[in-house]
């Protein structure tokens, strides 16, 4: 099973830059997407309705903010169900952050983690929303395997970013911030990534005003964690650094189920 993961930072201008031959050409099981940014009724025909896939898509609440924000899903497999917005009973978010599939034998997660820099209270946010993720999902493991992919806004170890002493004090690498991912491994699930990788200068993301992806002057914020227990079975992760058309890039998984 191949899946994609990928922050496109606007699902409408993906697809002008080729994001239905991206897919097509891919051929993923399950491709899921960040930031897209829209409707489903403000989307193209054709990316509406790629062949042997269903659609699912999550944006915020437009009483939140138009265009900003929002998950999708494409999947050839059918879900047993779909949820949006939720994890479990106690946490919500109206930000089209979290899209949900279950299936027979895996729930897979897509969520859009918040940045945090916007103040203190959205700092806050981000913070809360790792222990409500890490505390669900953690629980959800012990039922069924999952799946945790996207963009987490978040540079776990020095060597997932090029500049870690210049971005000590920016958000993204704070300390607080760091531990959350380092919690949520410790309760139980793996960074693929660094699986089959273990040296640096490997990144999901680049400011584009800087230019910094033509000097490789990334970050890694993007990722696919998984339970402990499928972890043996992943026989590949990787970063699709050759892929343009976004200041994200996409990540996969092949999992041998």
């Amino acid at each position: 099973m191949k899946i994609i993961s990928w922050n496109v930072n606007g699902i409408r201008a993906a697809y002008k830059k080729g994001l239905v031959d991206f897919i097509k050409k891919e051929n993923p099981d399950i491709i899921c997407l960040q930031e897209t940014k829209a409707f489903e009724e403000q989307l193209p025909e054709d990316l509406r309705n790629i062949e042997g896939y269903e659609l699912f898509i999550n944006p915020a609440d437009p009483e939140v903010k138009k265009g900003y924000s929002g998950v999708a899903i494409y999947t050839k497999l059918k879900p047993n169900k779909v949820i949006k917005n939720k994890l479990g009973n106690k946490f919500s978010d109206n930000e089209g952050r979290i899209l949900s599939l279950e299936f027979d034998d895996f729930t897979i997660f897509n969520v859009y983690f918040p940045n945090g820099g916007k103040s203190q209270e959205h700092f806050n946010y981000k913070l809360s929303f790792y222990d409500e993720i890490t505390k669900h999902l953690t629980k959800l493991k012990s039922k069924t395997n999952v799946i945790l992919c996207g963009d987490m806004n978040i540079a776990h170890e020095a060597i997932d970013l090029a500049r870690p002493k210049e971005n000590e004090k920016s958000i993204g690498f704070l300390p607080e911030e760091r531990e959350k991912i380092t919690e949520f491994l410790n309760k139980g699930f793996t960074d693929t990534f660094r699986m089959f990788t273990k040296e640096g200068g490997h990144y999901s993301w680049w400011d584009m005003k800087t230019r910094s992806r033509e000097k490789n002057v990334g970050w890694r914020i993007d990722y696919f964690f998984v339970n402990n227990e499928i972890a043996n079975n992943i026989k590949r992760a990787d970063i699709m650094t050759d892929v343009m058309g976004s200041d994200h890039c996409p990540i996969l998984i092949e999992w041998d189920k």
